[in-house]
């Protein structure tokens, strides 16, 4: 390992530190858990780092030392007893809480599962049987509980954040608490008597000073509330910035990233993610939603010890909460679940697959019960297409599909700029003043344009919407006599949300990519429909046309809209299944399955041919976090061997003749995860593994041991004292017996084993690292960042 491994997650942009103690997203005891069965593979977060030689013969000669001063304990003299597992244990030894940035050993986690459900079922009393009854239930109970507090959650976020949207415009006198929609209730169009704008609050006579105080209050209220998401975000919760989703893509992929799916994370993402989505900034709460509803899933799954003390069953309950995210955020049950399964699962069985289906399910009833939006539905853009498409409409329905694709590769782009620009430059110092100008420049430059004024949600809906839906002629969209006007301002605002969009994302308060991508999509897609609908209805007559009918309006904006949506929405995010799912639930629309579908996935080809990354992809690579895509293939003829790191540069445990100080000097000058157990320093026969965190948790228990000095030796090998364990304070013995801490069947290959094979291997069954092995003999070990590190130059190449 190099010295990067010290700074890896010193993420300014995203404020991770590795002075992060407390424990937030697993409340796991100190204590040993279970071990897995005999069968097992090891898996564990391990670091290795290369050493000059005069450190590694320090360790040889303290190796020597104790060898040849062995005659007090003669190794003859030591009786040759089989070693004694406590109960549930086995060769892959036992393990304590996971650490902070360390990775999930699956396998352990599976199998120590398996061993619980197994003493259940040996269970025959009444007692035992009720009980396996409960552990059955539990998974129900909590994806039930999770979708239910998703959904209430994102009814606060919807009203507080369209609240806030209007509060900037003016208030209602019946009730300062109303937004414009609940106080303007049963009042047809624009007419409101009760809604009073601030000028008129203030008494304004003035043209002119109207417009200052309106711009003034509107400009003032919304940098007041990005403000106070800033400060929450820097202050209190530095985890609830941002969407989320990179982070939650890398904890599913069995990373640990204490605190980000805590209590505190969460209160903040909620209130942030309401101050700055209804300030107006070109965000959106989607994304963000998937991280509270995981950071539901975190909190109530401590209520359960079937999910608490199993890190691998856990993330199943993640799964399943960022399927009822989604599906509180679209109103988009069944987008939900396969949001969860294509883009942020790493791990998806069949039986996340229907607890994800009933949490999704369970998210949007509540949402429907708690109908925020008053429409009695769960679906943000309620739209009724009646006409049909036309075959000559399909090649305009692909040009779509490449314009999303392009815009998602150079928004991508663009955006990576600007972030990396904010990350390593003096931007990262000022992140308050940042938001504060970001969202200056924001609201007085969409102040003057209605398309920026409203919500992004109001726009896209009514850019979806057909003429004969709309309430009002929502800035000249259904005027034909201002036709060019109407394309000129759409242009206005399609660059502005560009731009606005690009420098937004990435900012220090809670922010999605989803509703923006849509919104920008819209635009596109509306100023083509009207071009389109102006060529038709200027030329009737064309062949192309022929299939139209003369008494009914042949060509749909609005239909351009909705595609052009989801086209930009699939460039951005290269979602493809779920993104056309998610389309159809979130307007009701079934009319335009095919033409959805070809320009989702015209939109992917085309922003592949680019780069295969999407915005979440990008920001896992800019954050360097150790997160392995499952999706991806890679084309390699290099052997392990090549990418390996070579056995004389790894620090290896001897297993007989190390002292407690010996391994408390090793733990104090080599900060790495992991040591490497030989038979000695000369031959290098692998005889097993013990992890950082277990030898660290064994070397202060000892020293809690009355009589145990620092020259009490420790043995990692079966021919050791019979001693029982280090917890025993009675056994006052001179040998430490860590024999029950190792993992005695580490993952082995061969040093000539391809690399995409080993690729395959570490997918499949998420391996964090492999010792190379030939004969018995250690020659080397590569572990998941030197593969990452590898599949790096590939992909530069």
């Amino acid at each position: 390992m190099d010295t990067r491994n010290n700074n890896l997650f010193n993420n300014d942009d995203n404020n991770y530190s590795l002075s992060h103690n407390e424990n937030e997203f697993s409340s796991a005891s100190a204590s040993a858990s279970a071990s897995v069965s005999a069968s097992a593979i090891h898996i564990i977060d391990s670091e290795y780092a290369s050493t000059n030689n005069s450190q590694k013969k320090s360790i040889d000669n303290i190796v020597e030392e104790r060898e040849n001063n062995i005659s007090i304990y003669s190794y003859d003299q030591i009786k040759h007893k089989k070693k004694i597992r406590k109960r549930g244990s086995t060769v892959s030894g036992k393990r304590v809480e996971y650490e902070n940035f360390t990775t999930i050993d699956w396998n352990h986690d599976f199998a120590k599962d398996r061993n619980r459900k197994n003493k259940l079922k040996k269970r025959k009393s009444l007692k035992g049987r009720l009980y396996f009854i409960y552990d059955v239930c539990q998974p129900w109970i909590l994806v039930i509980l999770i979708g239910i507090i998703t959904g209430l959650l994102a009814a606060f976020i919807a009203i507080s954040a369209d609240w806030i949207s209007d509060i900037k415009e003016g208030h209602c006198k019946s009730g300062f608490y109303l937004n414009r929609k609940f106080c303007c209730w049963g009042n047809p169009g624009y007419q409101c008597p009760d809604w009073e704008k601030w000028s008129d609050f203030y008494n304004i006579q003035s043209n002119f000073f109207k417009k200052i105080i309106n711009l003034f209050m509107y400009t003032f209220i919304a940098c007041l509330a990005t403000f106070v998401a800033a400060y929450l975000v820097r202050d209190f919760a530095p985890y609830s910035a941002g969407s989320g989703i990179p982070e939650v893509k890398t904890i599913l992929g069995g990373f640990v990233i204490k605190k980000f799916l805590g209590f505190r994370t969460l209160i903040m993402k909620c209130i942030g993610l309401s101050l700055s989505v209804g300030a107006g900034l070109s965000v959106g709460k989607e994304g963000p939603l998937v991280h509270v509803g995981c950071c539901v899933g975190n909190l109530c799954s401590r209520l359960f010890n079937k999910f608490n003390n199993n890190g691998a069953r856990r993330r199943e309950a993640l799964s399943a909460a960022s399927a009822a995210g989604v599906s509180v955020a679209f109103g988009a049950p069944i987008g939900g679940v396969l949001f969860s399964l294509e883009e942020v699962s790493y791990y998806f069985p069949m039986k996340t697959l229907w607890r994800s289906f009933l949490s999704a399910l369970t998210g949007a009833l509540t949402l429907q019960l708690m109908n925020p939006f008053r429409s009695g539905k769960v679906v943000l853009f309620q739209v009724a297409y009646t006409r049909v498409w036309h075959v000559f409409e399909l090649p305009i329905y692909i040009l779509l599909g490449a314009i999303g694709g392009l815009y998602g590769a150079f928004f991508i782009k663009m955006n990576m700029k600007v972030v990396r620009l904010r990350k390593f430059s003096w931007l990262k110092k000022y992140p308050i003043q940042e938001v504060f100008v970001v969202t200056l420049v924001t609201s007085v430059v969409s102040y003057g344009f209605l398309f920026l004024r409203v919500s992004m949600t109001q726009l896209i809906s009514n850019l979806f919407r057909e003429c004969s839906e709309l309430e009002s002629d929502f800035g000249g969209l259904c005027n034909k006599e201002k036709i060019k006007s109407t394309v000129f301002m759409l242009l206005i605002a399609l660059v502005l949300k560009i731009i606005m969009t690009i420098f937004t994302f990435g900012i220090r308060v809670p922010a999605g990519i989803f509703v923006p991508s849509l919104a920008v999509g819209a635009l596109i897609g509306r100023i083509i429909g009207i071009l389109m609908q102006l060529w038709q209805e200027s030329h009737p007559d064309l062949w192309i046309f022929s299939s139209c009918n003369p008494d009914v309006q042949c060509v749909t904006p609005g239909v351009y809209a909705f595609i052009g949506a989801a086209a930009t929405l699939g460039g951005v995010t290269r979602m493809t299944v779920s993104t056309t799912v998610i389309m159809f639930e979130l307007t009701g629309s079934l009319s335009y399955v095919l033409p959805v579908m070809i320009t989702v996935m015209v939109s992917k080809w085309i922003g592949d041919a680019f780069d295969k990354d999407s915005i979440y992809d990008a920001l896992i690579d800019l954050n360097q976090f150790p997160f392995l895509d499952s999706k991806r293939e890679y084309y390699s003829d290099a052997i392990v061997s090549d990418i390996m790191t070579n056995v004389d540069n790894i620090i290896l445990l001897p297993a007989i003749g190390l002292t407690v100080n010996d391994l408390e000097n090793i733990l104090q000058e080599y900060p790495y995860q992991g040591f490497p157990i030989v038979n000695n320093t000369y031959d290098k026969l692998l005889i097993g593994y013990i992890g950082r965190s277990e030898l660290r948790y064994t070397i202060d228990q000892a020293h809690g041991i009355e009589n145990v000095d620092g020259s009490v030796q420790c043995y990692f090998t079966k021919k050791s004292p019979d001693v029982y364990g280090i917890n025993n304070s009675q056994k006052q013995q001179k040998y430490l017996d860590l024999r029950p801490w190792i993992d005695s069947t580490p993952y082995t290959i061969s040093p000539n084993y391809k690399v995409v094979k080993v690729l395959e291997i570490f997918k499949k069954i998420g391996l964090r690292h492999v010792m190379i092995v030939k004969r018995g003999k250690l020659v080397g070990l590569l572990n998941k960042k030197d593969l990452l590190r590898y599949l790096a130059t590939l992909k530069d190449n």
